[in-house]
């Protein structure tokens, strides 16, 4: 597989232009974006970067394809049809969708393949099979009375989402929303837009309909905007920043009073008892929690809190693997770590590590940049102790930065866990079921892991409380957010 790996690492890419309405268009002003790489910092190509007229366009597209009801109207059994097709050409492409994701944003290539075209295949799969499946009810009323629930498609859909996994972050989104009979306009973000033009061309080929999926590449502050403040527009889903998703909030509530669902950071608490199973493998398991992909993880579980007693020697196990890890080229798949998305990036990550050490965190290993000769953007695994009001400790850094925090009791460590914004992820080590139970209970966050991190699969939810945002992706559940409740009442 590395030949093939090789070989697709060098192939030229054409300018991309916007797909709408079933066409590939330049912007409206023409502008363009230069897509650099993470891997080398060289310019790979460049893609259309949208203003307010091409979202618009886009937006007539969608909403033009929903009301002509070729697939909004359709069987569910017609729409599974070209679902699974979809899935069906993701796999046939995925090394090639695996290997232009990762140079367009530095994902370890090992983990692309999984994450990326692997789940955005099983995801369109899930919801294919799914929606056929799903009614809507008949209530228990009174007597010569019959009330029903209709399950509808919303209408128009934009789609917002993140460089870290674009394919398999976009799969969560466009693939309920399909199924579920909307239209989709899906702008990526500026920094990892390859892989998804290239899903909105195997859309095509599958036999989604014209409009029914639109993708504008673009500034966030452009079209991301413009999505927001669009009158036509029914449902906004975002995964991404706070800031950016409050201001989506506000620009809803200046347009139309679109929903919008928000999956935004965290700073998950991963909690290790001295009765963990296996001190080795909680360490193994938590040091790539944080690392892979350089941390640029939403569930990443970047404050790592242990118990006093065994505080000193799980950190340094948890250094010691962090230390060791085989950072490098991204597309090499022995590399178990790649490179930092953006020079932006690296230096927001560089700067936590140094701010951290001005507020007195000990340094265990890393901390700095490497591999400049590359022209790439590599940082080493970093782990700092830190104490629970640090920076380091309550901020996302959204990069390879972990924090260790030491507790002596299981009160202490939830009033640790719970001491921030978020409520994203979480996990705990413990052979003490009792306690497990105790923990998932007191954890405010969405996901509770138990003596594992970062488990994933389609048919249970992922969402977040607090600052975290709303909604849920993944699961039935996902469906919710892009069907409307009509109830029919009737006399008999």
């Amino acid at each position: 597989m590395q030949d093939k790996i090789d070989q697709l690492r060098t192939l030229a890419i054409a300018p991309q232009s916007l797909f709408i309405g079933g066409t590939w268009r330049e912007p409206v002003n023409g502008a363009t974006m230069d897509v650099i790489s993470p891997i080398d910092g060289c310019k790979l190509t460049t893609i259309g970067d949208a203003g307010a007229d091409d979202v618009d366009l886009a937006v007539k597209a969608a909403r033009a394809a929903f009301e002509k009801g070729s697939w909004s109207k359709a069987a569910p059994a017609e729409r599974k049809k070209v679902l699974l097709k979809i899935a069906e050409l993701i796999e046939k492409h995925a090394l090639e969708l695996a290997v232009l994701g990762v140079r367009d944003n530095g994902t370890e290539i090992s983990m692309a393949l999984k994450a990326e075209p692997g789940s955005a295949a099983g995801t369109f799969r899930y919801y294919a099979e799914a929606i056929d499946k799903v009614y809507g009810e008949i209530a228990p009323t009174a007597e010569n009375v019959l009330g029903l629930v209709h399950r509808e498609p919303v209408g128009v859909i934009a789609a917002i989402v993140p460089w870290n996994f674009p394919m398999m972050i976009g799969a969560w989104k466009i693939a309920p929303a399909l199924a579920a009979g909307n239209s989709v306009v899906l702008k990526p973000a500026e920094g990892a837009s390859l892989s998804l033009l290239k899903l909105a061309a195997l859309c095509a080929e599958a036999g989604l309909p014209e409009g029914v999926l639109n993708v504008v590449t673009g500034r966030g502050a452009v079209s991301g905007e413009a999505l927001g403040l669009h009158m036509d527009i029914d449902v906004l889903a975002f995964t991404g920043s706070g800031p950016v998703g409050r201001r989506l909030l506000e620009y809803s509530a200046r347009s139309n009073l679109k929903r919008v669902y928000l999956e935004l950071g965290g700073k998950s608490p991963n909690i290790v008892f001295a009765d963990a199973p296996s001190l080795d493998q909680a360490a193994k398991v938590s040091a790539y929690g944080i690392f892979r992909n350089s941390g640029q993880v939403c569930v990443a579980g970047s404050r790592l809190l242990v118990e006093k007693s065994i505080h000193e020697e799980f950190s340094e196990k948890v250094a010691k693997i962090a230390a060791g890890m085989k950072l490098g080229d991204p597309l090499a798949l022995t590399t178990e770590a790649g490179a930092i998305s953006s020079e932006i990036q690296l230096r927001k990550d560089l700067g936590y590590a140094e701010q951290a050490l001005s507020e007195g965190a000990a340094l265990r290993t890393g901390g700095k940049q490497i591999m400049q000769e590359t022209g790439g953007f590599y940082m080493q695994p970093t782990v700092f102790d830190v104490t629970p009001g640090m920076t380091l400790a309550r901020e996302e850094v959204f990069g390879p930065i972990l924090s260790i925090i030491p507790f002596e009791t299981e009160a202490e460590a939830l009033q640790i866990a719970n001491a921030t914004d978020y409520g994203l992820a979480s996990a705990v080590w413990t052979s003490n079921l009792s306690r497990a139970h105790r923990m998932v209970r007191g954890i405010k966050a969405g996901v509770v892991h138990v003596n594992t991190y970062g488990g994933s699969d389609n048919t249970v939810p992922l969402g977040g409380v607090r600052q975290s945002g709303n909604g849920h992706d993944k699961s039935l559940h996902a469906l919710d957010k892009y069907v409307d409740l009509k109830t029919a009442w009737i006399q008999l």
